[in-house]
């Protein structure tokens, strides 16, 4: 077959497509065994202190109520790796919607309304919820979000920043954030002689299948952990939530299988969110705009439950000419749910103040903002010193302002008008690192021709099916529509979970590679495929740990217009662009899909999406979708999503970098660049509401 003719790299349908708009797509609460349970949590009340008392007897005589779970009764775990998973196991409260108990009745109505009748009684403490940036508790963590250092310093940024021709010194806050997938985060239990099965709304059930194992001192083979279909996660699915580890509690307590979905009122509390952030750019630039210092300091916080640190001062390691650096991040550990990932974790939070402060840069400068990006695009990684793999961040603001429709723009704020709306551009570059993780797949090959591909991947929306069958068929040489897909089982060959952008890059490599060893066998055969078939096996532990040579990230750049009305304060995007260089695109279908929707959730981010923490009851204000504002397909009126080829030969056999989360890394700040284009004034405090921005519209009022 002909790279013309292969179909990787073609708009081929999902496969399960049919199957998602037909209902025949089943997810995690869908599977019902004989003689199902159904259970729902009891949220702490209190922000901090212990339970001194669960009245069970009370509920136990309603109605079909079969048993109560609370650190008196429920079965032992043994210590999990991730600390909010140890649930039911003592009487602490850590913060206000912590699980203290779990109703277990004969319907999901019984048991909610059992749920809402226990009482617990507490010894309340005083908590401290509130992040300020001179909390007297912060404190520099040896890592953030893992791997990434904390600190990281270049050069003498103290005596560059006082020096350079020009400057900019800005402070940019973000309220904390939410995932809410429009599936809650849901699980199916059930044992069956001492063998565990569990349908569970994951972004990875190889995880999921060895966080079971290890909590509850099980071997691997009793543990079956499927996700086939996840109605979305953005984070907050990746890795196993307090749910899965309920329903199985409660199913080897009662002895049925037992069904559990969080309500969406309690998943602010227990499966993690965006942190909120305070943080301070300064820039110091020659009148050129060539910038000569760079300070990119962080303030967040964690949970007392575990440590968790938005990277979000990581990207400033990476994007720009600096010889003068100072990247840190300080966390300070509050009375607060655990935060966690949520789409683009750091790159989007810290590329919103990144790029704010590159747009006052341009300003001060008297620079255009896309000549002044392309002015500090480095020739090497600025961080490391290492070159790139491929970097097209140029090619990105270049091929977008000419289809934006740049070079018209009027650089004067606030002179645009159309009655009451002030209208304005703006711009922003987006970045976001290339991960791959080892990856296991077989490839079989069957005497009529067709093909079956087994990796426990996991779609969560993306069409990772689709994409792994057109990998599959470009190197056997077959049409797309003989090969099948198997993936969403923990009894699968064992894959990483669908995060960070690396779902695509980390299956499609053992898919890769099974099928080139396929090819091989089959080659090596002169009598045909044997009744029983041909299958290979292959995994990337080697490849992956092989460290490269290389920096290896996707570039993009965002263009916005807005309106801002001068009457309400409502801001409203107008047309949203998306340009991006992310290697090679495999699926140009399903990759728009993965741009378009992630600049959606920038469009949320910028301007409507917020988590308010109530400091006198230690709990998000923000419970449900009523209150907490996603935008919707008409705050989203035109939106385009295009790329750049790319042909970099140091990333993976496919040559493919993620495309799930770098669409929303540029977004929120290309919208707050325009409203301030738009109006004159410059917020930085996410998220633009009418009653931050009627203020400087309407200044007498």
């Amino acid at each position: 077959m002909t790279h013309a003719q292969t179909p990787l790299g073609t708009p081929a349908v999902r496969s399960e497509a049919r199957d998602k708009v037909t209902g025949a797509a089943r997810y995690a609460v869908e599977h019902t065994p004989p003689g199902c349970a159904y259970a729902v949590p009891v949220p702490a009340t209190v922000a901090r202190g212990r339970v001194t008392a669960v009245h069970a007897d009370e509920v136990l005589a309603l109605p079909g109520v079969h048993a109560v779970l609370s650190h008196e009764n429920a079965p032992r775990l043994k210590e999990p790796d991730d600390p909010t998973l140890a649930v039911l196991q003592n009487d602490r409260v850590p913060h206000r919607g912590w699980p203290v108990a779990l109703v277990v009745a004969d319907t999901p109505e019984n048991a909610s309304a059992a749920a809402e009748a226990l009482r617990v009684e507490y010894a309340a403490e005083e908590h401290d919820v509130r992040l300020t940036a001179g909390h007297p508790g912060l404190y520099t963590p040896e890592a953030a979000n893992g791997e990434s250092p904390a600190v990281r310093e270049r050069g003498d940024f103290d005596s560059a920043y006082p020096a350079a021709a020009v400057r900019i010194d800005a402070t940019y806050t973000m309220t904390a954030l939410h995932n809410h997938p429009m599936e809650p985060h849901a699980s199916t239990a059930w044992w069956d002689d001492g063998h565990l099965t569990v349908h569970d709304s994951s972004q990875g059930s190889t995880k999921v299948r060895d966080t079971l194992t290890q909590v509850f001192g099980l071997e691997q083979r009793q543990v079956t952990v499927v996700s086939e279909h996840v109605g979305g996660g953005f984070g907050s699915k990746g890795t196993p939530r307090p749910q899965v580890v309920l329903a199985a509690m409660a199913a080897r307590h009662t002895g049925r299988p037992v069904k559990l979905a969080l309500p969406r009122r309690q998943l602010a509390a227990v499966v993690g969110h965006r942190a909120p952030t305070v943080q301070r750019v300064r820039l110091g630039a020659g009148a050129d705009g060539i910038i000569t210092a760079l300070a990119h300091e962080v303030v967040t916080q964690t949970s007392t439950v575990k440590e968790f640190v938005e990277q979000a001062a990581v990207p400033a390691r990476v994007m720009y000419t600096s010889p003068h650096s100072r990247t840190s991040h300080q966390v300070v550990a509050l009375d607060v749910p655990s935060p966690s990932w949520m789409r683009a974790p750091g790159e989007a939070s810290g590329m919103y103040a990144l790029e704010s402060a590159m747009d006052e840069l341009a300003v001060a400068a008297g620079l255009d903002p896309v000549e002044l990006r392309l002015r500090n695009d480095p020739d090497t990684e600025p961080d490391s010193g290492n070159p790139f793999s491929s970097r097209h961040l140029a090619e990105c603001l270049r091929e977008g302002a000419r289809r934006f429709g740049w070079e018209r723009r009027d650089p004067r704020p606030g002179i645009r008008r159309e009655g009451d709306l002030l209208l304005g551009t703006g711009v922003a570059a987006a970045t976001y690192p290339v991960l791959v993780s080892p990856s296991a797949a077989t490839a079989h090959a069957a005497p009529d021709g067709t093909y079956v591909i087994r990796v426990n991947a996991t779609d969560i929306g993306t069409g990772a099916r689709t994409v792994l069958a057109q990998i599959a068929a470009d190197v056997l040489g077959a049409p797309l529509e003989s090969v099948r897909v198997e993936i969403g089982s923990s009894d699968l060959p064992a894959a990483p979970l669908a995060g960070g952008s690396s779902g695509t890059a980390s299956w499609g490599w053992s898919v890769h590679k099974a099928c080139a060893l396929l090819v091989e066998r089959l080659r090596e055969r002169y009598d045909g495929v044997p009744a029983e078939g041909v299958t290979a096996a292959a995994d990337t532990e080697q490849e992956v740990a092989e460290e490269s040579p290389y920096a290896r990230h996707a570039f993009g750049a965002q263009f916005a217009e807005v309106q801002a009305d001068t009457v309400t304060g409502e801001v409203r995007v107008r047309r949203l662009l998306g340009v991006y260089a992310a290697g090679r695109i495999l699926n140009p279908r399903t990759a728009r899909s993965q741009f378009i929707g992630a600049m959606a959730m920038g469009i949320g981010m910028a301007l409507t999406e917020e988590s308010t923490m109530d400091p006198a009851f230690g709990d998000f204000a923000e419970h449900d979708l009523a209150s907490y504002h996603v935008p919707s397909c008409a705050d989203v009126p035109a939106i385009e999503a295009y790329w750049v080829d790319e042909d970099d030969p140091h990333l993976n056999p496919m040559g493919s970098k993620g495309i799930g989360e770098i669409g929303i890394v540029g977004t929120a700040a290309a919208i707050a660049n325009a409203v301030h284009h738009a109006t004159g004034a410059r917020l930085r405090d996410l998220p633009l509401t009418p009653d931050k921005v009627l203020p400087y519209l309407n200044p007498a009022r």
